[in-house]
């Protein structure tokens, strides 16, 4: 392999191109990870698959990797369409999120008999992480509050990816602090030969010594007690995960919740549970997800579309069922010159005699208005539509850290983009309450904003914004805006 990698020399910032005989065509491939076609001097325009060998994986099974495949031994291949089927399987490998990088290669044995090398390197797969963090929506909520520094959240978050070599999943949170919790959580989306099946599953038990009991000006008031937890929250889950294709997956999921607040809640707003201090529900839902991004992380190529579906039954008699229906789709665009372009639209209904207070989460939570982070908006369904224009400032490839061996850690990726944004949102809200502006009014919002994709696919994003309500600041987030 080193050898390998030695021999393919500096390549452009771009792009790397595919090394092939002059009938192949060139194909872009990302710049964290390569394709390599050997030429096949008077070899067919088809070819057999011979072999196709897997290196690297020493944690990861080869049966794991080989489900994410369309190509397989004693397949023929058309040489003209090779670079680009290298190029879709090298990405289902990449996408499964357990390797720094997935490179791949094809070679000729002789009377167009083809083998196909694929050579991953593999990450860390264990995370003992220390949970120290705010126990609010975002950073600027967190600063409004007068009891802030009272409102930490500490203990271990433990991640087990890859869990058997299988791209199974283990997570536990021992939580303490301001809000105590306690969850184990079992993913593993592909059992079997086929890995068409899987299953989920978690428990979780969690308390606050505050809850959000009131929304008022748009912005949430707590409600805090002076020696007892506001509320408390129990769900235990289970369900299917179905895998049409690599890049069409459905998840069946059904789970049981429990909800308390303390009798000052319900009295200081009696729609938070409809009138009660406690409640049981089962929840039921269809997620179904189609994805193909370049990659997960910062995706600059592609489309992404999902769509939830979920009914709620109340075991306590007299609420009333709510269904919820959601939809998200993102496209993404590569201009050239390294300006890229992005949009997505996101929208949600809610279909039920009365809504809960704790059940009208609009924008201003997982769905946002960029500017707004201050704000929250109720309501019963809303729309959203973010896009953004960047541009690649730098693509520093790896930083090496001297002095650290194990090729898992000692490179850091880094790559930075300019990004111009602009967003807007809708919150149809029947009955707001009069001190509160934001809903049933269009949301609109512009900025700037730097982006950085690092280590183990993390983004950071520093954005300055102007709102519509002529109100200006610079925002940090963890995840990536669209």
């Amino acid at each position: 392999m080193l050898g390998w990698l030695a021999g393919l020399g500096p390549a452009p910032a771009d792009t790397l191109p595919l090394r092939a005989t002059r009938a192949l065509p060139p194909v872009v491939a990302p710049s964290d990870t390569l394709v390599r076609i050997l030429p096949c001097p008077g070899a067919p325009a088809r070819g057999r698959v011979a072999v196709v060998l897997l290196v690297g994986n020493r944690v990861t099974r080869e049966r794991t990797l080989r489900a994410e495949l369309n190509i397989r031994e004693g397949d023929t291949l058309d040489l003209a369409e090779l670079p680009a089927r290298l190029e879709a399987n090298r990405r289902r490998l990449f996408n499964l999120q357990l390797f720094h990088t997935v490179l791949v290669q094809a070679s000729c044995q002789g009377n167009g008999q083809l083998v196909v090398l694929f050579v991953v390197q593999e990450r860390l797969y264990t995370f003992p992480v220390p949970i120290f963090s705010i126990a609010d929506r975002n950073f600027r909520s967190w600063l409004d509050r007068p009891d802030r520094w009272r409102r930490l959240d500490y203990g271990l978050h433990l991640v087990r990816n890859n869990f058997r070599g299988r791209n199974e999943q283990l997570t536990a949170n021992l939580q303490l602090g301001f809000n105590p919790k306690y969850e184990v959580f079992y993913e593993a989306p592909g059992l079997g030969r086929t890995r068409r099946v899987g299953v989920g599953g978690g428990f979780s038990f969690s308390q606050s010594r505050s809850v959000d009991f009131r929304t008022f000006d748009d912005r949430l008031q707590a409600y805090r007690p002076a020696d007892a937890y506001a509320i408390q929250r129990l769900y235990a889950s289970g369900g299917l995960r179905l895998r049409h294709t690599v890049q069409f997956l459905t998840a069946l999921d059904a789970s049981y919740h429990r909800e308390q607040i303390l009798d000052s809640v319900n009295l200081d707003n009696p729609n938070y549970f409809l009138g009660r201090t406690a409640r049981e529900f089962l929840d039921f839902s269809l997620i179904s997800t189609f994805n193909r991004r370049n990659t997960f992380a910062y995706p600059l190529t592609g489309q992404f579309a999902q769509g939830l579906l979920a009914h709620r039954v109340f075991l306590n008699p007299g609420l009333p069922a709510l269904t919820t229906l959601r939809l998200v789709y993102d496209r993404y665009f590569s201009l050239g010159h390294r300006f890229y372009y992005a949009f997505g639209l996101n929208g949600q209904m809610r279909l039920t005699r009365a809504l809960a207070y704790a059940d009208a989460r609009a924008l201003g939570n997982d769905a946002l208005v960029r500017g707004y982070d201050a704000y929250v908006v109720d309501g019963r369904h809303y729309g959203l539509v973010q896009q953004g224009l960047s541009y690649r400032l730098f693509n520093a490839s790896e930083i090496h850290l001297a002095g650290i061996k194990n090729p898992k850690i000692n490179t850091i990726p880094l790559v930075a983009y300019l990004n111009l944004f602009a967003d807007a949102g809708y919150v149809v809200a029947p009955g707001a309450p009069s001190g509160n502006q934001l809903p049933n009014r269009l949301l609109r919002s512009a900025g700037l904003g730097l982006h950085l994709v690092t280590y183990y696919d993390r983004v950071f994003t520093l954005e300055y914004t102007l709102n519509g309500l002529g109100q200006t600041g610079y925002f940090f987030r963890s995840t990536f805006p669209i």
